[in-house]
């Protein structure tokens, strides 16, 4: 089979590894891919949202499988355009990928199924959102309506900081058109979970549970970012939070895009707060999370396509959806400056990382003289499995300490809240 998979970072090169698993899968291209992915697939320079090149690539290299990762493609139509040459798709349209898309349009779903959430306003008019948080109660949230690679999220302790998020994104194009709406919500507080889930539309099948790290320093201090580490599993996802998850969120969620008339098929993913009042939805993302993806991949014992596949067929209820029972940890190499300014081009040495942990190539390129060099803020992923928690963060941190590049950064701290969480579950209701 030749599959096709538009992307080019660390969740499309997880996809990518777990995919070449499969023995009948005899190519697989990336666009556009980046200097990891260029070991394990072909990768041809076309970017994921060219939907129209995309296309164009499609019809005169024809593929049996196309595998649409990241949220931008997918909000733009890239699987409706897809589907109509007649390919296969893993990956909502773009009607169902607005739960994403549009944090509006998500907010609103929630409220008119009673799926739980935190109570919110959503704003089209800047007069009127400064005007709401000079009153609303503190902590608040505001969020910009669209796509903002992770960054669109601002909580705000005090009005001063709510006003300043507001002018940010509705009056100062901080997040572009993005910003034209936003979400202004409660502050809710617990733990944090994130869970994956595949849904062919009828049926949903969760993958095992995991943590982000958004904030980029120590103790979750600095700005949010895209994700600088993931553990899995998150501890706080008990037997009992999962059954009520399922009952109370996931297959009511499902239910609700298809009485919208926007069913959804594809990966699911459950941002989840487990307040003292039970599991909440922070947010939906329509796709894999980043690096989410690269500690539950490397977890599934069923074969990635057949599940890939199952989901496009709509065959997922009789499809085996398996994980190992062991544990996994991803600590993100980033750019200095990051999420901020940020210079490109330092030379990459991995010393032995690659023979201690996965790397997961979320930045990379090759320069003129084919050194592998840094191309984003996220560089890449150092990714250890275990039969437990402790032992994977201990070799996810060994093999990290082989990598070095100047000005690289990266949390020290990726899984210390999970194992105080693991030797205390207590600590929290609902844990």
């Amino acid at each position: 089979m030749k599959i096709l998979v538009v992307g080019g970072g660390g969740r499309e090169h997880a996809i990518i590894r777990k995919l070449k698993q499969n023995p009948q899968v005899t190519q697989i291209t990336c666009l556009p891919g980046n200097a990891g992915i260029a070991r394990d697939a072909k990768c041809v320079p076309i970017k994921a949202t060219d939907i129209d090149g995309i296309v164009s690539y499609v019809r005169e290299n024809p593929v049996d499988f196309a595998v649409v990762a990241p949220d931008d493609p997918l909000a733009l139509g890239c699987v409706d355009r897809l589907h109509a040459l007649g390919v296969k798709c893993f990956g909502p349209d773009a009607k169902a990928a607005r739960i994403e898309a549009s944090k509006v349009f998500a907010k609103n779903l929630m409220k008119k199924y009673n799926i739980p959430t935190a109570a919110y306003e959503a704003f089209e008019d800047a007069d009127a959102a400064l005007e709401y948080v000079q009153t609303c109660p503190l902590p608040v949230v505001v969020k910009a309506d669209g796509l903002a690679l992770g960054k669109g999220v601002t909580i705000c302790m005090s009005r001063e900081e709510a006003e300043a998020a507001v002018r940010a994104a509705m009056l100062e194009g901080a997040f572009g058109a993005s910003g034209n709406r936003i979400v202004v919500e409660e502050f809710l507080e617990g733990p944090e979970v994130s869970v994956l889930a595949f849904t062919d539309g009828h049926v949903v099948k969760p993958m095992v549970s995991s943590m982000d790290h958004k904030r980029v320093g120590d103790g979750d201090r600095g700005p949010n970012t895209g994700g600088m580490g993931t553990i899995a599993p998150n501890p706080c996802y008990t037997p009992n939070v999962a059954k009520r998850c399922m009952r109370e969120i996931f297959l009511p969620t499902i239910e609700a895009m298809k009485a919208e008339g926007c069913p959804f098929k594809g990966c699911l993913y459950f941002g989840l707060m487990i307040t003292q009042d039970g599991p909440k939805v922070i947010e939906y993302n329509c796709r894999f999370g980043d690096p989410e993806t690269q500690v539950v991949l490397p977890l599934l014992k069923s074969d990635l396509l057949t599940v890939m596949m199952a989901v496009e067929n709509e065959t997922l209820a009789d499809t085996p959806v398996r994980f190992s029972d062991g544990a996994a940890c991803c600590v993100m190499l980033a750019s200095g400056g990051y999420p901020g300014k940020y210079e490109k081009g330092k030379t990459i040495d991995l010393g032995n990382a690659e023979a201690m942990a996965e790397i997961f190539h979320s930045g990379t390129a090759l320069d003129a003289d084919e050194n592998l060099v840094t191309a984003g803020g996220r560089v890449l992923g150092v990714c250890c499995t275990a039969g437990d928690l402790q032992t994977a963060i201990e070799r996810a941190y060994a093999a990290a300490g082989e990598v070095k590049w100047d000005g690289m950064i990266y949390r020290k701290d990726i899984g210390k809240q999970a194992l105080s969480i693991q030797s205390r579950m207590k600590v929290y209701r609902g844990c």
